[in-house]
C-alpha cells in the first residue's frame, strides 16, 4: 500500500476491486511501542475522497422506498449462504444466514444499512459503518464470509463487465488522468499527518506487504526480509545505480544503500513522504548515496542499472499502464533488471473493477486501480521489449501484515486522538485495514513481486548441486 507514485493497499472485495501470513504469528507488546514523535494538534480529518469534490456521501442519497424494503431484500439475498454463518441483530429481531463456522455476528443500529449495501455495494457498506449504522467485532471475518458466499454473483458481474468493457474502455481512454490529478490523489492519502503512519508502521516505515519467514518474526524483520528479496532479485551490487519509483518513507532506499552498497535515486510526489524520507536518509548518514526527488515518474530522465517500484503501480490508472512500462524501459539499461511489487486483482475481475468506484477507491485511495497480472503483462509486451523473468506471489503474507498494522493502530488510538484524529477517522481506518485483510485472506486480491529484464540481460550461470 505504499503509493506515492510512490506506493499503494488495496482494493475491494464484494462487487469490485479491490497480506496473509500464518495464524500462529504473534507480536510482542514491546514491538508495538510507538516510534512516533510528539507533534502539534491536528484538525479532525475527512476521508481521502473529500478532496475529489463536494458530492454528498452515497448513503445520504438513499430512496425512502429502498430503505423500507432493504431489510426484507437482504434477508432473501442471504438465504443461499452456506459457507460460514452470519447472525444479524437489528430492531426487527435476529436473522441467521448460512451454516457452520465461522460464526460472524453483526449489530445493525440503523435499518438504512441494508439499503445502503443494496444500492451502493462496498461503498454503501463502508459509508454506513463510518456513520455508525452497524458494528461487528470481526470485520475481516465478515468480509471473508461475504466474499465466499457472494462468489456466484461476483462471477456473473465479472462476465458482464468483461462483455461490455471493450466499447466502454475505448471511450474512457479519451479521458487520460493528468499529472495534477495524480499528485492530488496521492497526497490525499500520503500527506495525512505523519503521526498516523509512525504509530501504525514498524521502524522501517514500510507500508507494503511484509514476508514472514518463521514463527514469531517481528514486523520489522519481516519487512526487511521483503526488502532483501527484492534487492536479491535485482542482483544489486555496489556498482549499481538503482532507481526507485515511489519512495514511501525511504525504507527501501536506505536498506539497499546500507546493505548492498549501491547508489539510489528515488522519487515521490508526496511532499510529506519526501520530507520524512530525506530526514531519515540524513540521519542514517546516507545522503551521499541516496538522492530523493519530487518528480512524477513520467518526468524522470537518465539511464539506470536497475529499477524497483513497490506497491506504487496501484496509483497508476489502467489507461497509463503502457506509459508506465515504456517509461521504465527508457530509464533502464538494455541489460538491466526491474522489480515491481504490486497488489493485484484476479484476471477475470479486472475489466469490471477498473471501471468501478468501490469503498477503498472512494474513501481511502482516490484514483486507485488494482491491476491484474495479465493486464500488466499485456501492457509490458505491447509497449516494451522487457521479458518477464519471475513471478512470486507473496499475497498470503498480507493478512498477517495487515493484522499487525491494525493491532498497532488500535493500540495507538488514544495517542492518535490527542493529535486530532476523530471517531469517524477511527472507524474509516479500522474498516479499511480489516476489509483488506479479509479480501487477502480469501485470495480475492493478492500481492506479487515481478522481475523483468532488458533484452540484453544475461544472468550469471550458477552451478547446481549434483
Amino acid at each position: 500500500m505504499s503509493r506515492s507514485t510512490g506506493r499503494a493497499v488495496v482494493g475491494a472485495p464484494l462487487e469490485h476491486q479491490d497480506g496473509k501470513g500464518a495464524h500462529w504469528m504473534h507480536e510482542s507488546n514491546d514491538e508495538r511501542t510507538s516510534t512516533a514523535t510528539s507533534g502539534a494538534t491536528r484538525p479532525a480529518l475527512e476521508p481521502a475522497s473529500r478532496t475529489e469534490g463536494t458530492e454528498r456521501p452515497a448513503i445520504e442519497r438513499l430512496s425512502p422506498r429502498l430503505a423500507e424494503l432493504g431489510p426484507r431484500l437482504v434477508r432473501r439475498l442471504t438465504r443461499n449462504f452456506h459457507d460460514g454463518s452470519l447472525v444479524v441483530r437489528d430492531e426487527l429481531g435476529t436473522f441467521h444466514a448460512g451454516e457452520g463456522l465461522p460464526i460472524i455476528e453483526v449489530e445493525v443500529h440503523d435499518l438504512r444499512t441494508y439499503a445502503a449495501i443494496l444500492r451502493y455495494g462496498s461503498e454503501g457498506l463502508g459509508e454506513s459503518y463510518i456513520a455508525g449504522w452497524w458494528d461487528c467485532e470481526d470485520i475481516a471475518g465478515l468480509v471473508a464470509l461475504l466474499v465466499r458466499n457472494l462468489e456466484p454473483m461476483v462471477s456473473m458481474l465479472d462476465r458482464f463487465g468483461a462483455a461490455v468493457s471493450g466499447p466502454w474502455s475505448a471511450l474512457q481512454r479519451l479521458k487520460v488522468p493528468t499529472l495534477h490529478r495524480d499528485r492530488k490523489n496521492v497526497q490525499a492519502h500520503y500527506d495525512l499527518p505523519g503521526e498516523l503512519f509512525e504509530l501504525m508502521l514498524d521502524e522501517t516505515m514500510s507500508y507494503s506487504c511484509a514476508v514472514f519467514e518463521h514463527p514469531g518474526q517481528t514486523l520489522g524483520d519481516a519487512q526487511r526480509a521483503k526488502l532483501d528479496r527484492l534487492c536479491q532479485k535485482l542482483e544489486l551490487t555496489e556498482d549499481d545505480h538503482l532507481l526507485e519509483i515511489g519512495t514511501g518513507w525511504g525504507g527501501l532506499a536506505i536498506h539497499a544503500a546500507s546493505n548492498y552498497g549501491c547508489r539510489v535515486t528515488t522519487t515521490t510526489i508526496s511532499d510529506a513522504q519526501r520530507h520524512v524520507a530525506q530526514q531519515r536518509i540524513d540521519e542514517a548518514g546516507l545522503s551521499d548515496r541516496i538522492e530523493v526527488l519530487g518528480v512524477d515518474y513520467r518526468s524522470l530522465d537518465g539511464v539506470y542499472d536497475k529499477l524497483v517500484s513497490v506497491e506504487m503501480i496501484e496509483a497508476v490508472d489502467w489507461r497509463l499502464y503502457e506509459t508506465f512500462f515504456r517509461t521504465c524501459r527508457r530509464l533502464v539499461r538494455p541489460d538491466g533488471l526491474v522489480a515491481i511489487q504490486a497488489i493485484t486483482i484476479a484476471d477475470r475481475s479486472f475489466e469490471r473493477a477498473k471501471h468501478h468506484d468501490d469503498f477503498i477507491r472512494r474513501q481511502v485511495f482516490p484514483g486507485g486501480c488494482l491491476p491484474s497480472i495479465s493486464a500488466l503483462n499485456a501492457a509490458m509486451v505491447a509497449s516494451t521489449d522487457f521479458v518477464l523473468r519471475d513471478v512470486d506471489d507473496i499475497g498470503l503474507h498480507y493478512v498477517e501484515t495487515l493484522r499487525r498494522w491494525r493491532a498497532r493502530f488500535e493500540d495507538s488510538w488514544p495517542t492518535m486522538e490527542s493529535f486530532g484524529f476523530d471517531d469517524r477517522f477511527h472507524r474509516l481506518w479500522r474498516l479499511y485495514l480489516a476489509y483488506c485483510e479479509g479480501a487477502f485472506a480469501e485470495r480475492h486480491i493478492s500481492d506479487v513481486q515481478l522481475v523483468l529484464s532488458g533484452p540484453e540481460h544475461r544472468p550469471a550461470l550458477r552451478a547446481r548441486p549434483v
